[in-house]
C-alpha cells in the first residue's frame, strides 16, 4: 500500500476504472462476496499472496472458485456451530444488552445509550457508525452500538468490517466486544481459539483508530471484551484480551499488501474469474497471480488446496513450512535440497548446502552402523 494504516481519514471509495476492473475480474453476473474481519486476519497473516489479495479485492467467492477448479475447501463453520453462535450473540445482547452491560460493570442499563445505525448500503452504515460514535463520545455515558460498521483500507480498496459491538465508555474510551460460543472453563478458554479471535478483534480495533482520529476526546481501548458461555451452560462469562501484539503485526502486515490496481495491472488481457467459464480458463486466470503457499493456508484459504497441489507438482519448498523454508535460503524445490545433500548441486561455502551435506553424512553413517542400506 503507498501509505500507512496507522490512524487516518476514512478510506475513499475505490475509482470508477478500478470498480469496473474489479466487476470484470469477478464476472459480469457475479455480486462481490464479502470481506469480512476473519478473511482480513488470515490475509494479514500472508502479505506476500497476491492471489489472495486480489482476489479478496475484487470480492470473488474463493469458496465457489475452489469448487470449480476442482480442489473444493473442506472446511468452515457447521451449520450446528452457526446456529449456536447466532443464539448465543442473542442471549448476551437480550433485553437491551443487559447481560453485556452486566460484564462491563455497568450499574444502571436503563441508562445506556443505544443509537440507530440503520443507513443505506455499506457506505451509508459506515459514515452512520462514525456519526455514532462522535456522538457517544461527545455524550459522556455509557453508549452500546450493536453490530457498527467499519471501513478500513486493503491494498487500495475499501472493506467494511462489522464487529458484533462496540462499547463507548463515559470518558470516551472505545472497546471492541467479541462474542463467540466457544466455552470459558474455569476463566480459560481455549488458547487457538482467544489467539484467533484477538486477531480478528484487532482488525475491528485498527479500523476504529481511523474513526477516532478524527474525534476529540476519543481513545481506542487496545484490550477486548471477549464474552463466551460460562464451563458447560449457556450463562455469558466474560475476559479482558490485550491484542496490542496482534494489532501489531496486522498493521505491518496490511502495510506490506500491495496494491490491488497495481495487481490487476500485471494481468494478461482478458483475465477474468468468472465462474461461467471453463475450468481450464479459470486455471490459467488463478495461475496468472502468484501465490505465496504454506500449510498454514489450510486453515485459513478456501484455495489452498489447490495451491498445495500446484506446490507439491512443482516440487516446491513452501510445502514443508515457512520455517522450513527459511531456513534453506536459495534451494527452492525440494529436488535441489536433495541434489545439494549428495553433494550434486550447490554451492559447499552456502551454510545451508554444508548443513545438508553433514546431515546427509551423518544419516549415512547411522545407517552405516545399524546394518541398513
Amino acid at each position: 500500500m503507498s501509505e500507512s494504516l496507522d490512524s487516518g481519514p476514512p478510506p475513499q471509495a475505490p475509482t470508477t476504472a478500478l470498480r469496473q476492473r474489479l466487476a470484470e475480474l469477478r464476472g459480469p453476473a457475479a455480486q462481490p462476496h464479502p470481506l469480512d474481519a476473519r478473511a482480513l486476519a488470515a490475509l494479514a497473516a500472508n502479505p506476500g499472496c497476491r492471489r489472495r489479495a486480489l482476489l479478496d479485492g475484487a470480492g470473488v467467492d474463493k469458496a465457489a472458485l475452489a469448487s470449480a477448479l476442482g480442489s473444493p475447501a473442506a472446511f468452515g463453520q457447521s451449520q450446528f456451530a452457526f446456529m449456536r453462535g447466532n443464539a448465543f450473540e442473542a442471549k448476551v445482547k437480550s433485553d437491551g444488552g443487559k447481560e453485556l452491560l452486566r460484564l462491563l460493570g455497568v450499574d444502571d442499563p436503563a441508562e445506556v445509550r443505544l443509537p440507530d445505525l440503520s443507513a443505506a448500503g455499506p457506505e451509508g452504515r459506515a459514515a452512520r457508525t462514525a456519526l455514532a460514535l462522535r456522538e457517544a463520545t461527545a455524550a459522556d455515558a455509557w453508549t452500546l452500538l450493536d453490530h457498527p460498521l467499519l471501513a478500513l483500507e486493503v491494498a487500495g480498496s475499501p472493506a467494511y468490517l462489522e464487529p458484533d459491538a462496540v462499547v463507548v465508555a463515559p470518558d470516551g474510551r472505545w472497546t471492541v466486544v467479541e462474542i463467540k460460543s466457544f466455552p470459558m472453563i474455569d476463566a480459560s478458554a481455549d488458547a487457538a481459539k482467544v489467539g484467533a479471535a484477538a486477531r480478528q478483534a484487532a482488525v475491528y480495533v485498527l479500523a476504529l483508530e481511523r474513526v477516532a482520529a478524527l474525534t476529540d476526546g476519543a481513545q481506542v481501548a487496545h484490550r477486548i471484551l471477549l464474552v463466551c458461555p460460562k464451563d458447560f451452560s449457556n450463562l455469558p462469562t466474560a475476559s479482558v484480551v490485550d491484542v496490542r501484539k496482534q494489532l501489531s503485526v496486522t498493521r505491518r502486515q496490511l502495510a506490506r499488501l500491495t496494491r490491488i490496481e497495481d495487481i490487476a495491472a500485471a494481468l494478461p488481457e482478458g483475465t477474468t474469474f468468472d465462474l461461467e467459464r471453463p475450468a481450464h480458463e479459470l486455471t490459467a486466470a488463478v495461475e496468472s497471480v502468484s501465490a505465496a503457499y504454506a500449510p498454514e493456508c489450510l486453515a485459513s484459504c478456501e484455495l489452498a488446496f489447490h495451491c498445495r497441489d500446484k506446490a507439491r507438482s512443482e516440487g516446491a519448498v513452501e510445502t514443508l513450512g515457512r520455517g522450513v523454508r527459511g531456513e534453506l535460503g536459495g534451494l527452492t524445490t525440494i529436488g535441489d535440497v536433495l541434489a545439494a545433500a549428495r553433494g550434486a548441486a550447490g554451492d559447499p561455502d552456502d551454510p545451508a548446502v554444508a548443513a545438508l551435506r553433514r546431515a546427509a553424512a551423518l544419516r549415512a553413517e547411522v545407517l552405516g552402523a545399524a546394518g541398513c542400506r
